[in-house]
C-alpha cells in the first residue's frame, strides 16, 4: 500500500506544477522525476533517466507514476479560482474574458502576476495538487487490491 507524507506530496506537487512527471519507486520509497515527454519531445534523457526509465520498464508494479491534471482539469480551477476567489468585478470579468480565448493559461497568470490574487492563486493551485496527488495514490491503492 503506497502512502506518502506530506513532504512527499509536496515534492510531487512542486515537480508537476513544474511540467514534470513523477515516479515514485516502492521498494526505495524515492521520487523521481523528469520531463513530461508529451511537452518535451526533444529533451534529451540523462543517463540516470534512461536507467529510470529501464527499471520502470522491467518492473512497472514497483513504480506509482503521478501526472499533472488534464488542461481541461487546469481550466476549470481556474474558473473555479474567479468564481469563489476575486472579488474585483473588473479583474474576475478579464480573467474569464482570457480564458476564453487560446492560450488561456498563459493570459490568465499574466492577469494574477500583475494582481493582488497572485500568491492566492499559487497557494490555491498547491493545495488542488495536492488534492490530486492524494486521488492518485487512492486510485494506486485501489488498482493493487
Amino acid at each position: 500500500m503506497l502512502s506518502l507524507s506530506e513532504k512527499e506530496v509536496d515534492l510531487i506537487a512542486t515537480q508537476l506544477l513544474k511540467g514534470n512527471v513523477c515516479f515514485y519507486q516502492l521498494d526505495k520509497k524515492k521520487i523521481h522525476h523528469m520531463p513530461d515527454d508529451e511537452d518535451y519531445f526533444n529533451y534529451d534523457l540523462t543517463p540516470e533517466e534512461e536507467d529510470i526509465l529501464d527499471e520502470i520498464e522491467d518492473q512497472p508494479e514497483n513504480f506509482a507514476e503521478f501526472t499533472r491534471l488534464e488542461p481541461v482539469q487546469e481550466h476549470q480551477l481556474m474558473q473555479d479560482f474567479v468564481d469563489r476567489r476575486v472579488k474585483e468585478k473588473t479583474l474576475a470579468e478579464d480573467l474569464v474574458s482570457a480564458l476564453s480565448k487560446p492560450k488561456a493559461t498563459t493570459a490568465f497568470r499574466f492577469l494574477l502576476d500583475g494582481s493582488k490574487y497572485k500568491n492566492e492563486w499559487i497557494e490555491f493551485l498547491r493545495g488542488k495538487y495536492h488534492d490530486w496527488i492524494k486521488e492518485q495514490v487512492d486510485s494506486f491503492n485501489y488498482a493493487e487490491d
